[in-house]
């Protein structure tokens, strides 16, 4: 396995971990964190699984694609039918599909992307 790979990998693990923590533990953080960390950490992971996915694509690719994924999602909690509502009421339904349409997940999934993409220039410009 590619090495760019493994540290995406590491990073999807790693934001997993400390989306749930933000969740477990938000009684503990200050409330403008325990509010949006979540959701910009769940974006970070679906820009980094993007990078997994398409390690020799480029960051503007995973940007897009993850911002248009992440959007795509927030949108189709709209849609309330019987079925979907039932998914959305498990936890992992709940985790990948979210709840409820809130414009304000938009903004925070986009700044995780955006930190995500920094992340990962600042690990490229080490690189060098």
């Amino acid at each position: 396995m590619n090495i760019n790979r493994l540290l995406y990998l590491g990073a999807i693990i790693l934001c997993i971990i400390l989306g749930l923590a933000s969740r477990k533990y938000s009684f503990i953080l200050p409330p403008v964190v325990s509010e949006n960390a979540g959701d910009t950490i769940w974006a970070m992971m679906v820009y980094f699984g993007f990078r997994f996915l398409f390690v020799q694509k480029g960051l503007a690719t995973a940007a897009i694609l993850s911002l248009l994924f992440s959007f795509g999602i927030e949108f189709s909690q709209l849609y309330q039918s019987e079925w979907i509502i039932q998914i959305r009421n498990t936890t992992l339904g709940a985790l990948v599909l979210g709840k409820g349409f809130l414009l304000i997940d938009l903004l925070r999934y986009t700044m995780g992307i955006i930190f995500a993409v920094l992340i990962d220039l600042i690990y490229k410009k080490g690189l060098k």
